[in-house]
C-alpha cells in the first residue's frame, strides 16, 4: 500500500451555534488541511498520483471555503462550523474529485483540519 500526503491553508470565519462558550462568538482561523490518499498499486509511471494533481484538486475545494464566513454556506447551514464538519466537507468533495481523476484506482483515505498547531480533526470515512 502507498500512501502520499497534500497539505494547505485556508482562512475563514465562523462560529459555534449552540455551544456556549467563546466559540460561539464570530472568530476566524487559518486552517491547516492535510490529505491522505493511498493507492494499492503503482500506474504505469510509477506513481500513485501526481502530487500536483492531487494539489489541484485541494486548491478547487479551498476556495469554496477561503475568506468565507462558513456559516453561511449552504453546508453548513445545518451542520455545525467545526473543524470535524469541515474535514468531513473536504473529504466528500475531495472523495468524488480523486475518485473521477483515478477512475477509482487511487482512495482518499482521510482529511485532517487543524484549526491551530496544536488542535486537529480528522475524517476517515469507513
Amino acid at each position: 500500500m502507498y500512501e502520499l500526503k497534500v497539505t494547505n491553508r485556508f482562512a475563514a470565519a465562523h462560529n459555534l451555534r449552540e455551544f456556549h462558550g467563546r466559540c460561539e462568538d464570530l472568530h476566524g482561523h487559518n486552517w491547516f488541511v492535510e490529505v491522505r490518499v493511498r493507492a494499492k498499486e503503482l500506474d504505469k509511471t510509477g506513481l500513485v498520483l501526481d502530487f500536483g494533481i492531487i494539489k489541484k484538486l485541494l486548491n478547487e475545494v479551498l476556495d469554496l471555503l477561503d475568506h468565507k464566513y462558513l456559516n453561511e454556506l449552504e453546508y453548513f447551514k445545518v451542520d455545525n462550523t467545526s473543524s470535524e464538519n469541515i474535514a468531513r466537507f473536504i473529504y466528500r468533495q475531495m472523495d468524488e474529485k480523486i475518485t473521477a481523476t483515478s477512475e477509482g484506482r487511487v482512495k482518499l483515505f482521510s482529511v485532517s483540519a487543524w484549526e491551530n498547531e496544536s488542535s486537529c480533526a480528522t475524517y476517515i470515512a469507513d
